[in-house]
């Protein structure tokens, strides 16, 4: 329900309005001077605020300037209440950062009108922020490894530049973060950022997606469509997958790029853009060349700026702030309070070979949440589906017997404690070894002890 804060100090005003608003489904509150009004603004949160201008204690204005200081961005929108309006005093409100002016006696249609636009005015407001911190979000580049502070060092240098960027690397490893952190620290941060899966597409329509179409050029289609290239114009277009078009579909991208200007399907006249061109690809690029799969002179054009996003397993000592980000990611997703893991769950993460990348860490981090609502700590016995996985490990994932005698070991005996629900003692006799023995194993392999 919206929240609605009448500031007047005509008791009858205050009733009257109130009255009306109740039955239209708003929560009102009232209040006759400045002061209250100013308490109850600081103590709650209300959406509107109708405020008389020519209150016992303050002028409105400054009431408005203070009522605006609080927050910008969620707090009420203000509108301006008068029995005395003039064009000149309407001009100053708004300026000052009023939503709309009414003037008294108040015409209740259009006091209607004007609370519902305002009420929708804060809550597009609201959404508009979350979308920002959103994609702030997306575009950090997460971890303290070696390969991603020299990544986050290679954005600052080149993201200012409107050099066209070429994204290598395994699917999952993130390049679409890589794309959006250079449009985030780029000259075009506050333009569009526009995004096109190559291989997603189906070769039939990728044309219309990137060039759009005019006058029905698509049968049972819309009349017109605005392709990505057109919908970046001054921002940037993020192609992924790239490696996956077709050769027909290079050849137009090449003269896009070479002509700063394209012609939709079914159009007459050609469309300019100023377009800043970041690709991705998960294939070799050569390789592809050499096999005809892929036109050299495109590479080229895309190929200004390399960058190399390393496979997860290059960089496990980044996996503890990866999962505390994607975590509190997933919390705010599903209205979670925030789940920690555990430092013996983490061990067991990063002994996981995570052929699928930060998208696989991603994946099995948010099913532990689905699958465990009332759990507040993710423990290693919450990652029965990563146990399995280095149980069953391919030989080629350790670089050495050491390494896949500790990596069995640790699995093993983690599993004996939990089936001993966590008494050293018990699961030291299944194991056959010392007490003593064991915790040394256990200290040894990382595995922290749960016995009370």
């Amino acid at each position: 329900m919206n929240h609605i804060l009448v500031v007047d100090d005509e008791p009858d005003i205050r009733s009257t309005l109130e009255a009306i608003l109740a039955e239209e489904g708003y929560a009102v509150t009232t209040a006759g001077t400045a002061a209250e009004g100013l308490d109850l603004v600081r103590d709650a949160i209300f959406d509107a605020v109708l405020l008389d201008i020519w209150l016992p204690d303050r002028d409105g204005l400054d009431v408005l300037r203070q009522i605006l200081s609080f927050d910008a961005v969620a707090g009420p929108e203000v509108i301006i209440v008068s029995g005395h309006g003039t064009i000149e005093t309407a001009v100053r409100a708004t300026k000052l950062g009023a939503y709309d002016f009414l003037e008294k006696p108040l015409s209740i249609e259009r006091t209607l009108i004007i609370l519902k636009n305002a009420v929708e005015a804060r809550r597009l407001r609201i959404e508009n922020r979350e979308f920002q911190q959103q994609l702030t979000s997306h575009a950090r580049v997460t971890g303290e490894s070696v390969p991603v502070k020299a990544l986050r060092q290679q954005i600052r240098l080149m993201a200012p530049t409107n050099g066209r960027v070429l994204i290598y690397g395994e699917s999952g490893t993130g390049k679409e973060v890589i794309a959006r952190a250079m449009h985030a620290e780029s000259q075009r941060a506050d333009r569009v950022f526009v995004e096109l899966n190559c291989a997603a597409i189906p070769e039939d329509y990728i044309e219309a997606e990137l060039f759009g179409y005019r006058h029905s050029a698509l049968p049972g289609g819309p009349r017109e469509k605005r392709g990505t290239f057109e919908r970046a114009d001054n921002g940037t277009l993020f192609l992924d997958e790239v490696g996956d078009m077709s050769l027909k579909t290079q050849a137009k991208v090449l003269r896009a790029l070479d002509e700063q200007q394209f012609t939709p399907v079914g159009a007459a006249q050609p469309i300019r853009i100023d377009v800043r061109l970041i690709a991705a690809t998960n294939k070799n690029l050569e390789d592809e060349i050499a096999k005809g799969n892929f036109r050299e002179d495109l590479f080229y054009r895309l190929n200004v700026i390399p960058f190399y996003v390393p496979p997860l397993r290059e960089r496990k000592e980044d996996i503890p702030l990866l999962a505390t980000e994607l975590l509190r990611q997933f919390g705010r997703q599903y209205g979670r309070p925030r789940m920690e893991i555990s430092a013996d769950a983490l061990a067991a993460l990063q002994l996981h070979h995570w052929p699928g990348n930060v998208r696989e860490l991603k994946n099995i981090l948010e099913r532990v949440m689905i699958l465990n609502p009332q759990v507040s700590r993710i423990e290693r016995k919450h990652l029965p589906i990563l146990a399995a996985r280095v149980t069953g490990r391919h030989a080629e994932e350790f670089s050495s017997l050491q390494q896949a005698r500790e990596a069995y070991e640790r699995d093993y005996i983690l599993r004996k404690l939990e089936d001993c629900h966590g008494n050293v003692s018990r699961a030291a006799e299944i194991l056959g070894l010392e007490r003593s023995h064991l915790y040394r194993k256990m200290k040894a392999l990382g595995i922290h002890a749960k016995e009370a």
